[in-house]
């Protein structure tokens, strides 16, 4: 196991729960739930927000995933590095979602703290949501 995962357990930021499948839906839910709002802001054009929504999807989606391996992470940094070690590096996830999860954060936060953002990062945010969404059911319904 990553030696980064192995320092979130022992920092208590990641916490071995066992699986509690209605934390799972509840996760997915709020993913789906954010990537419609951002849909619509993305329609109506408010793109800053539709990229902070489009990253929440992401994140709930990572979570669902996480906590459907039985742990529930106590940061976002954490949640990335549990994602890497129970999904991508053992190959059930290509790793462009553990980017894109990265990379759709640094959207959000040029966003909403610089006032930074573009129709096209937008639109580009939004789809590897809905992407990502779409293969963790996948991945779960396939238990």
């Amino acid at each position: 196991m990553d030696e980064r995962f192995s320092t979130c357990l022992a920092e208590g930021k990641l916490v071995k729960i066992g699986l509690q499948q209605d934390l799972v839906q509840k996760e997915f839910d709020g993913a789906e739930f954010d990537l419609k709002t951002a849909q619509t802001s993305l329609s109506e054009k408010n793109h800053k927000w539709a990229s902070v929504q489009a990253y929440y999807s992401m994140f709930h989606t990572a979570k669902a995933l996480v906590l459907s391996k039985g742990y529930r992470e106590k940061n976002h940094y954490c949640l990335r590095i549990a994602l890497k070690a129970l999904f991508i590096d053992i190959h059930l996830l290509e790793s462009k979602y553990i980017e894109r999860l990265r990379d759709s954060m640094n959207l959000c936060e040029d966003a909403d703290y610089g006032l930074i953002y573009s129709d096209n990062s937008a639109k580009e945010a939004v789809a590897w949501a809905a992407e990502f969404l779409q293969e963790a059911k996948k991945l779960i319904k396939g238990k």
